[in-house]
This record gives structure tokens, sequence and C-alpha cells, in this order.
């Protein structure tokens, strides 16, 4: 098993949701988050300037077995890219075990 945990656009999380539903990835978490960036500069909006330091994003963390790493990172990828600067991160982990909690059932069958 696999836990791959991404950090997004916010804007982009419906887009992402609907293709992991489409690869057949129907639960996951998520939270909102704020991180810090690469980049530096602020933005100026009707003259105001504002600090783009701190990026409000989502961060998705999902468990899949072995077999669905793959098309969840491509449609993770393929989902929440833009090509600009920000668009975020993937990272993937191993799970060594997983338990129902309902019936005490373990394994690659409990996320079914």
């Amino acid at each position: 098993m696999k836990k791959i945990e991404a950090i997004i656009r916010k804007s982009k999380y419906r887009e992402v949701k609907e293709a992991l539903h489409t690869v057949g990835v129907n639960f996951f978490s998520y939270w909102d988050v704020t991180g810090l960036g690469n980049e530096k500069e602020g933005h100026v909006y009707r003259g105001v300037s504002y600090s783009t330091s701190d990026i409000q994003r989502r961060y998705l963390s999902i468990v899949v077995n072995d077999d669905f790493e793959e098309v969840t990172i491509q449609a993770i990828i393929n989902s929440a890219g833009t090509g600009e600067v920000g668009d975020g991160k993937i990272f993937v982990s191993d799970i060594q075990e997983c338990y129902r909690i309902r019936t005490g059932e373990k394994g690659g069958k409990t996320l079914k």
C-alpha cells in the first residue's frame, strides 16, 4: 500500500477530486493549509501591496493499493497542473498495514 500526499492549488481541488473519482479513488482526506513558497515578491492590486509568501493550498492524503499508485499520481498531475510556479507537490510513502476498525480486517482489502 502507498500513501500519496499532495499539496495543490485550492482552485484546482474540484478538478482533482473528479479526476480521482474517475480512476477509482473514492476515499481520501483533505485539509486547507497555508505554506511558504519560493516566491518572495508581493503583488500589487489596486495600489495596495499584498504579500504572497503565505500561500493557501489544499492538502490531500490518499492511501491506495500498490496497483493504484501510478494512476492516482497521474490523475493528480494531469488535473492539478497549470504549468505555472506553485502547482504543488506530491509525496509517496509506504504503508505497512491498514486496519478496518469496524471489523478488525487488515490488509489491502480494507481500502475497498
